[in-house]
């Protein structure tokens, strides 16, 4: 079977920030989706009442967490070369305690929501991996973003006349 992330040309690099961002979604959603249900003690004549805890409640951290993995999404974007491989690894990490984390509660819950974080764990992990190995052969973001030098003439030119102090609208 052939590897997806292992390709040319941009499809590799947005398989890997979309599995980032997919997991990343889905184990923001599931920490923020109630896991637990349960009911307090009657008390002093006071009915019992019920109790719900989200994964965030159980777990804490896994939310932020999740917005970490999204955040390296973005961050493999925006680097290139072995700045790349580094996030990737980044990025594994996060994926890795996304699953770890919620994993022991995904066989004792009543509800799937441990699971589906579980899930966009391994997602995340799946793209910070292909990142970590091969992230370093795919391309970077493109010229057009790489700082323009001095002498290069047209709007770059306008904007180095501005920065120097002056008006390049008078001649």
């Amino acid at each position: 079977m052939r590897n997806p992330f292992a390709g040319e040309g941009r499809r590799p690099l947005t398989l890997a920030v979309l599995f980032c961002v997919v997991g990343a979604g889905l184990a923001f959603v599931g920490a923020g989706r109630t896991w637990e249900h349960g009911y307090t003690h009657s008390a002093g004549g006071l009915p019992p009442s019920s109790l719900d805890q989200t994964g965030s409640d159980l777990v804490p951290g896994l939310a932020a967490l999740a917005l970490v993995g999204l955040a390296g999404a973005g961050a493999l974007l925006a680097t290139r070369g072995w700045a790349r491989r580094a996030v990737g690894v980044l990025v594994l990490l996060v994926g890795l305690g996304l699953v770890a984390l919620p994993f022991d509660r995904v066989f004792d819950a009543s509800t799937a929501w441990p699971a589906l974080t579980a899930v966009g764990g391994v997602l995340v992990l799946t793209g910070g991996l292909a990142a970590a190995l091969l992230g370093h052969r795919w391309p970077g973001m493109g010229a057009r973003y790489d700082r323009a030098p001095k002498s290069a003439g047209g709007t770059t030119a306008a904007w180095n006349a501005l920065d120097r102090g002056e008006d390049p609208t008078v001649r």
